[in-house]
């Protein structure tokens, strides 16, 4: 009866999550970079916390320290799960905006942001393989950029009151959306130490994008809106391999190998283009009174580009793991409705690793702790005003290990991570992101169909 009642919590917990993160795709922006209104919107990570807190190494990565790890970036580390497993958890980012005005003054802005982050799901078929499935960010979209031209006209105040732009026009682009990626993976121990393993992914949601000129301070004013909806579904595939050498007297010493790439596939959008007016009282912005053009378009399609991951990792059992990732994204190649966006091919270094001082510990809690960081250099795959887009940043973390249950067949974990880093550049009248990330997740190891004999 509890494994059956275990399996409908799992469930529940399973289409609410996916629910309330499908919800959040189609609706809300998720980030505020002006650096998302390129393609399709800033790229997530398929990273979970405990791995954004080493530098966000996966490719070469299956259990740490013990613990089953689900790891959709390679799905081959699935082979590796002997535990029913699941971990969720919850994503916030606070970033502080900066550019160089043409006075030469710097000026600044704070965004901050929240929001669910993943939940996953791995269940062992027999001792050689294992199932995972989940729902993860794909791609986010959320930025505000106006420009004003002002002195087109003011009016005369009352005694002691400033004048008035009357005719100040602002130029306003922004957007909001996301993408979510609701994926299913198997991962097959071939050999003791070769595991392949692939996912297929459903990429879904809806990116929203507008361009307003208005005049807020004049009265009756009709201020033009242009508003374009991509609606997008459609499947993607990721396939990896891992290859490990065990060393030592007890075989706890091991370097893995590690490949992992997603598919140059096609998926589906559909464009809504829409042409509307509206009008401004009392500095309030007041519903469109009308629009003048809605169109649809016929579904087409977005090239998606093919993204390869190589990774190298060394664990030692209950001490220690180091590794690193190289990533090449092939995104000169992504085209949307057959048109292609220009960008170039971005390259990522990961590097990182977890120290755990004394995982048996009876009476030091700081020494069952997992220790993590990391660094990340991307070379993103945007060049604007001729200057590349470049993301550095330095990660840090814990693996917090709670008390197992009375039987010792189940284990927890809570995983944080922080991430402190820089994106862009004031050059060329660009912009920096100063932003520092939170990753908090919640992981459970739990024998859920064991068999139990008695004599």
């Amino acid at each position: 009866m509890i494994k059956f009642t275990r399996l409908f919590i799992t469930i529940l917990l399973a289409v609410s999550a996916f629910g309330a993160m499908a919800q959040s795709a189609q609706t809300i922006a998720t980030t505020s970079s002006p650096y998302s209104q390129y393609g399709l919107g800033t790229i997530d990570p398929a990273l979970l916390p405990q791995n954004f807190a080493m530098g966000g190494i996966a490719t070469a990565i299956n259990r740490i320290n013990g613990y089953n790890n689900i790891n959709p970036l390679n799905p081959a580390s699935y082979a590796t799960i002997n535990f029913t497993t699941i971990d969720a958890g919850v994503y916030s980012n606070v970033s502080t905006f900066s550019q160089t005005a043409s006075t030469g003054s710097n000026v600044s802005a704070t965004n901050a942001d929240f929001r669910l982050s993943h939940v996953a799901f791995a269940i062992p078929i027999n001792r050689h393989s294992a199932l995972s499935f989940g729902l993860l960010p794909y791609s986010e979209m959320g930025y505000n950029n106006v420009t004003t031209l002002s002195n087109f006209g003011t009016v005369q105040p009352p005694k002691g009151y400033p004048k008035i732009d009357t005719n100040a026009v602002n130029y306003i682009n922004s957007g909001n959306g996301a993408l979510s990626k609701a994926y299913l993976g198997y991962g097959y121990a071939v050999t003791k130490h070769l595991l392949i393993g692939a996912n297929l992914s459903y990429i879904f949601g809806n990116l929203q994008q507008f361009s307003s000129s208005e005049v807020s301070n004049l009265y009756g004013i009709l201020n033009p809106r242009i508003e374009q909806n991509n609606s997008v579904n459609g499947l993607n595939y990721d396939y990896g391999i891992q290859y490990s050498f065990d060393f030592g007297e007890s075989n706890q010493k091991h370097l893995v190998l590690g490949y992992s790439a997603s598919a140059n596939s096609k998926i589906n959008t559909t464009n809504t283009y829409i042409v509307s007016q509206y009008t401004y009282s009392a500095g309030v912005e007041n519903i469109a009174v009308d629009s003048l053009i809605k169109q649809q378009s016929s579904k087409s399609t977005i090239q998606l580009p093919q993204i390869n991951h190589f990774g190298i990792s060394y664990q030692y059992d209950t001490h220690f793991l180091i590794g690193a990732d190289y990533t090449m994204g092939h995104w000169s190649s992504l085209s949307i409705a057959g048109a292609n966006q220009g960008f170039q091919d971005s390259k990522t270094i990961n590097i990182g690793g977890q120290f755990t001082p004394d995982i048996n510990s009876l009476h030091n809690y700081f020494a069952r702790m997992d220790y993590r960081l990391g660094i990340i250099y991307d070379q993103t795959y945007l060049n604007v005003n001729n200057v590349n887009i470049n993301t550095k940043a330095v990660t840090f973390g814990f693996g917090l290990p709670l008390a197992p249950n009375n039987t010792n067949s189940a284990f927890y974990k809570i995983n944080f991570s922080a991430e402190i880093g820089q994106t862009g550049t004031l050059q060329n009248s660009l912009v920096k992101d100063n932003f520092v990330s939170f990753h908090l997740g919640f992981t459970v190891n739990d024998k859920w169909f064991q068999k139990y004999k008695f004599e």
